[in-house]
């Protein structure tokens, strides 16, 4: 395949993916957008007063960067997975583009950019939700770090997502592995607290926690300040696009839980 064809191929998986998106947008976009109200409304104006301040900042600000990041993920992961199982299962179009001269690293980023879109998107979308609870006193300490992470972050858990959607059998299959490991790793991985708040084992067990390393980098790029050092938040995201760069290469090369 030369260049044009190339993009034309990836540009039709693309296309495909923002079209379904926007096409059922109280789905993709709506749910995220209204969880976050509800956290904003019970952290912020509930509880938030009571809390106090966070590190220095007050409690609302310290944690709308990570729920900003829990859109990221979950969204980034949820569409990627569902969209590679649905061409898999329903419509059978992974079957045509193996079929093609299509390389398996377009293959990839065809169906993880649709992720790294909805996850940026809807992210972009509870940032903004979060003026109408805090005004525009959101502080940004680093433009670059904050766009850098979010679509650095919404790449990993694309390629996790696309990792999920080659080797599910079924919808149940799919859902489990945000319902049983995403979501804890989110909601332990500092969203709503400081790590120095924590026992010093919960301390331990936070740091073998990656999506820990996400959020704070994100929330350096905000408010400039991290529970560790922003270099090794981003070692930790680099590390984790690379191991599943490679995995799921390996698994569109051999064709492993795609060919029936």
């Amino acid at each position: 395949m030369d260049t044009y064809q190339l993009w034309i191929s990836f540009y039709t998986m693309l296309r495909k993916d923002i079209v379904r998106m926007f096409r059922i947008w109280v789905q993709t976009f709506l749910p995220s957008v209204i969880t976050a109200c509800l956290y904003f409304a019970i952290f912020g104006t509930i509880l938030g007063s009571r809390i106090g301040d966070m590190q220095g900042v007050n409690y609302m600000t310290f944690v709308i960067p990570g729920l900003v990041m829990l859109a990221i993920v979950t969204n980034a992961y949820s569409n990627t997975s569902f969209t590679f199982f649905q061409s898999k299962f329903f419509f059978r179009g992974i079957d045509e583009i193996l079929v093609s001269p299509t390389p398996p690293w377009l293959l990839i980023a065809g169906f993880i950019s649709g992720g790294v879109v909805r996850g940026i998107l809807v992210g972009t979308l509870v940032l903004l939700v979060s003026i109408f609870f805090t005004g525009l006193h959101l502080a940004i300490h680093n433009i670059l770090i904050i766009f850098g992470f979010a679509v650095l972050t919404a790449l990993v858990f694309s390629l996790a997502g696309l990792v999920n959607g080659v080797y599910a059998k079924s919808l149940d299959a799919i859902n489990i592995v945000p319902t049983f490991v995403l979501t804890p790793l989110v909601y332990l991985g500092g969203v709503f607290y400081s790590v120095h708040s924590l026992p010093q084992l919960a301390q331990y067990v936070t740091y073998i926690n990656p999506v820990f390393y996400l959020i704070n980098g994100f929330r350096y790029g905000f408010l400039g300040i991290a529970d560790i050092a922003i270099w090794m938040s981003l070692s930790v995201l680099l590390g984790m696009i690379v191991v599943l760069v490679g995995i799921n290469w390996y698994l569109i090369r051999t064709g492993m839980g795609l060919k029936q």
